[in-house]
């Protein structure tokens, strides 16, 4: 493996990563606050996708008004999908939200499958994100630069608001202690609510940005990303913000690699996600930079 194809795989890795990790940060915020994994997220990228490309292509609207138009209703579905699903349940045993939590992906699949249709579409790129810029060999692509600042920005933004602002002391503790946050006057629903509009939005922006990366739409391609987004979660330790960007960094260069040195092996890319789920489990549970949480 020569220099220049060693650290063009490093790009490769690091813009599948900033993909992964921005699903993870949803999948572990959404848990932090409520120790739920909530299987439907991947499946926002997919409504987040499909809402951005009948925007651009069916009723024409500037790429940037559909993209934060895009973002901005699958935050407002995530909203919907906690109230309408989770809530109700929020005092059941943990396993009935996870039960339901399946139940609201196949919903969300079958339910795209039936009014658009199974056949794959073309997702439109947008001419900023074209073109590439080759240094010292290795070609990176204005798309992977632009996957990295914007990664860069929200998870930056994430932390704020989790660690600055009012609302982000609130999901601390409520992630701490529900009924002695309820007892000092904290509204959780209104918490919870504003968890799941900042994880639903983080998972349209991971859609839109995958789209254009991997640019075919169908019903049923938020189900690989997401689930290797909750490996990501997991290996970064769940329930952690930087945690999760750095597993979805490890878990893309990993996979790249991977490919890179053994290419005959490339059919068992998927595998390596769920590999190395199980050895972090193995030998530590909490994740590389996960902690203790209370039950």
């Amino acid at each position: 493996m020569d220099y220049s194809f060693a650290l063009q795989q490093l790009v490769y890795g690091l813009t599948l990563g900033c993909l992964y990790g921005l699903l993870a940060i949803g999948y572990t915020m959404v848990y932090g606050v409520l120790r739920l994994i909530n299987f439907a997220h991947g499946d926002l990228l997919m409504v987040s996708a499909y809402m951005a490309f009948f925007g651009i292509a069916i009723f024409g609207l500037p790429w940037p008004v559909s993209f934060i138009g895009s973002i901005f209703f699958t935050a407002l579905l995530g909203i919907l999908i906690d109230r309408g699903a989770y809530k109700p349940i929020r005092k059941s045993p943990r396993i009935n939200a996870l039960i339901t939590a399946i139940g609201v992906s196949f919903l969300l699949e079958n339910l795209a499958l039936v009014l658009i249709g199974g056949r794959p579409k073309s997702f439109p790129m947008p001419s900023l994100f074209n073109g590439s810029l080759v240094l010292g060999g290795v070609n990176i692509s204005a798309l992977s630069i632009w996957i990295l600042v914007i990664t860069l920005v929200l998870l930056a933004v994430c932390i704020i608001v989790v660690k600055k602002t009012r609302i982000g002391i609130a999901m601390r503790a409520l992630s701490r202690d529900m009924e002695t946050v309820m007892l000092m006057g904290i509204d959780k629903d209104r918490v919870i609510s504003f968890t799941f509009a900042l994880g639903s939005a983080l998972a349209a922006a991971g859609g839109i940005m995958w789209c254009m990366k991997y640019p075919a739409v169908e019903p049923f391609m938020g189900v690989i990303p997401g689930l290797k987004a909750f490996v990501a979660a997991v290996l970064g330790g769940i329930g952690n913000i930087t945690g999760a960007a750095l597993g979805g960094l490890i878990l893309g260069l990993t996979e790249v690699l991977f490919v890179a040195i053994e290419p005959d092996w490339s059919g068992y890319r998927d595998a390596v996600a769920f590999f190395l789920m199980i050895i972090i489990l193995l030998t530590r549970p909490t994740g590389i930079m996960g902690e203790h949480l209370p039950d």
